[in-house]
């Protein structure tokens, strides 16, 4: 799998990266010990947690894999701190103390001494933002983190946070994909502009761009449980679904499944340093593993940009 650099720094990751937000959850141990040896095994090297995934549960079971299943030293880790969920309710608190406090309790629930890139999770209204970024300058001149990154930022935050920082943010975290290209507008000129890169989240929009909720939802998806169908029924609507029809002819038409062209349409965008793709279950990671990742042919991109544009 190749290796790129993110933004204008020297850290390089795969095209694609490893989220882990189900783990702890939807996915357990045992598949989560396989989806991490399957990946590493196709050449991926970067995984993504957060402190918020399940409680903190997805970093203690990736914690407990490092060492006996793979060595720290053979990928790269990305976590976040900054947004919490006290009795499953979703806060944030970016303050010095509450991002250097969890910061402190992932490195404990990894088993690591440091992450490659520490993310604040979110924009923080109450919360001086040179407050938050002096906690991630802070944990890259401890040695806690190599490098340092913003998430769910928009594109005047993430060029207020580079103007502020006063060193070097390398990522943005933030979703992309053909049925959510709102980072083209403001965000993804926003960090090139700062040197940065984004990290894409849910590159296939939670599942949907596979093409396998065409017509119905199937029994056992996240679409169809209690929790996670509320993440997919906006992308079953009339104009998402013309642009799922659209990726699956386009599929067809050149040989390739409706992940590999998603997948290869958004590593080919400006910007882009890698997609985070999340299987729930190992099958699910090898069907995305056997994407070509080649960019799309040009009249095919351009078509598929202009069924998929916002309105």
């Amino acid at each position: 799998m190749q290796q790129r650099y993110v933004g204008n720094s020297g850290l390089r990751v795969s095209a694609l990266s490893l989220g882990t937000m189900t783990w702890g959850g939807e996915t357990d141990e045992q598949d989560a010990s396989e989806l991490l040896k399957t990946f590493l095994n196709s050449g991926g090297r970067h995984v993504d947690t957060a402190a918020s995934y399940a409680e903190g549960r997805s970093e203690a079971m990736l914690g407990s894999l490092l060492g006996d299943v793979v060595s720290r030293t053979g990928l790269t880790i990305s976590t976040k701190a900054g947004m919490t969920t006290p009795d499953g309710r979703r806060g944030i608190d970016t303050s010095r103390n509450a991002m250097l406090t969890g910061l402190d309790a992932s490195l404990a629930r990894l088993g690591t001494d440091y992450v490659d890139i520490w993310f604040a999770e979110a924009w923080d209204g109450n919360v001086p933002l040179e407050e938050t970024l002096s906690a991630l300058e802070f944990a890259v001149r401890s040695g806690r983190a190599r490098y340092a990154g913003i998430s769910n930022y928009t594109g005047w935050q993430a060029a207020k946070a580079a103007v502020l920082a006063g060193f070097p943010l390398v990522a943005a975290q933030a979703e992309y994909s053909f049925l959510h290209r709102g980072p083209e507008a403001e965000l993804i000129p926003a960090i090139e502009d700062a040197g940065m890169g984004l990290m894409a989240c849910a590159p296939l929009s939670r599942g949907v761009l596979t093409g396998k909720y065409r017509g119905s939802i199937p029994s056992g998806s996240r679409g169809a449980s209690a929790t996670g169908s509320a993440s997919i029924e906006p992308y079953l609507a009339e104009r998402p679904s013309r642009t799922v029809e659209a990726v699956c002819t386009a599929a067809k038409g050149l040989g390739r499944t409706p992940q590999d062209v998603a997948l290869g349409w958004l590593l080919a965008q400006h910007g882009v340093a890698t997609a985070v793709v999340g299987p729930r279950t190992p099958v699910q990671l090898k069907e995305i593993l056997e994407a070509q990742l080649s960019p799309l042919p040009p009249e095919i991109a351009r078509a598929l940009e202009d069924v998929s544009a916002a309105p």
